[in-house]
């Protein structure tokens, strides 16, 4: 049986009903802008919040593959890649200070992330002729190999 302040909907749940707002002064709020912006939506009670489409699971991924392939963007943050080649820069010369100009970072990440998107479509193919779909760090170590950048 629902509580006093508590109405019973068709489907059995009980839910709260509102109580009436008490506001004491509406002068401040009709004088502001962005209260004018808002629109308020007649929605039915028994409605259910707009809900995030869920999608089955590999078109997500294939959503972000056709849009990272039509982009000419980089797909690392610039300021920790930059990060990561000064601290290999320092551990390579410790002693020396070198400075970079930004255009000489960005041809370098630009090659990077050449190398590492040429990688992965060869350590892909070695997946898909192991008749896999997940790449495995084996891929990576055969499409190396076969590259000739990597014996044991």
């Amino acid at each position: 049986m629902p509580r006093a302040n508590q109405t019973e909907n068709t489907d059995g749940h009980s839910r709260k009903q509102r109580s009436p707002s008490k506001r004491t002064s509406t002068s401040s709020r009709s004088s502001s802008k962005a209260g004018d912006r808002r629109k308020k939506r007649d929605v039915p009670p028994n409605c259910s919040p707009r809900q995030r489409r869920k999608f089955r699971p590999g078109t997500k991924a294939l959503m972000e593959i056709r849009k990272f392939q039509k982009s000419t963007n980089l797909l690392l943050r610039k300021l920790p890649f930059a990060r990561v080649v000064r601290d290999v820069c320092t551990m390579v010369c410790p002693h020396s200070n070198m400075l970079w100009q930004a255009r000489a970072i960005m041809a370098l990440q630009e090659a990077a992330e050449a190398y590492l998107v040429y990688l992965f479509e060869d350590a892909n193919v070695c997946a898909i002729h192991a008749k896999r779909v997940t790449i495995f760090p084996k891929d990576i170590w055969l499409a190396r190999r076969l590259r000739g950048e990597y014996s044991k």
